[in-house]
């Protein structure tokens, strides 16, 4: 046989399952998606002053943080789910978010008189935050870890935590909907604790589940 047509038919056999399993992420996506908004919707809904939410800010900008982080998340989860080691290169797009957020924080504690930044942190919302973003993004979370079970991650405990984060993210785009609160200061203390907390979920999970 021929050298370079070995190598080509090499190629296209490590290219063909990659490009099938960018499809099986696709389909995954949209389901965990699907399964998100039906829980949304059944337990939640819009919150009632939505209409006018939409034309402040703060209310924007929390849709900002979170499709960006489920943006950053899905990268690097893709990538962790093969054990190519590509995913170093896609791990930084999860720094995206969080320096948003951390530049949104800054700018509202120069707003801001000192004296209502507890008031802002804390909201009137905290706990609902805890209850429904794992909630909403558990169902996704088992769903990217059937992908990861039917993949061959290299870190299993990153690839799962990574997951755990794309769907909190993902959660947390669809409660931010519902949620009155928008300051900053309670989008990156009490979102960050519900997403982290998945990821702890999607971590340990990945750890037993994705062995190969």
């Amino acid at each position: 046989m021929n050298t370079d047509y070995l190598i080509r038919a090499l190629a296209a056999d490590t290219k063909q399952p990659a490009m099938q399993f960018a499809y099986v992420w696709a389909g995954a996506v949209v389901l965990a998606i699907a399964v998100a908004v039906i829980v949304f919707f059944a337990t939640l809904g819009l919150r009632p002053d939505f209409s006018a939410a939409v034309q402040t800010p703060r209310f924007l900008f929390k849709f900002v943080v979170t499709i960006s982080l489920a943006v950053g998340a899905f990268i690097p989860a893709q990538a962790l789910s093969r054990p190519d080691g590509q995913w170093r290169r896609a791990i930084p797009f999860l720094a995206v978010a969080p320096t948003l957020l951390a530049i949104a924080v800054v700018v509202e504690l120069f707003i801001l008189p000192p004296d209502v930044w507890t008031t802002r942190t804390i909201g009137k919302n905290s706990m609902v935050c805890l209850t429904y973003i794992p909630l909403i993004g558990i169902g996704p979370l088992a769903v990217f870890l059937a992908v990861l079970r039917h993949g061959a991650p290299a870190r299993r405990t990153l690839a799962g935590a990574v997951c755990g984060i794309f769907a909190g993210a993902i959660a947390a785009t669809l409660y931010a909907a519902q949620c009155t609160d928008d300051s900053p200061l309670f989008v990156a203390t009490w979102y960050s604790i519900a997403i982290a907390g998945l990821a702890i979920i999607g971590a340990v999970s990945a750890n037993l589940s994705a062995r190969w």
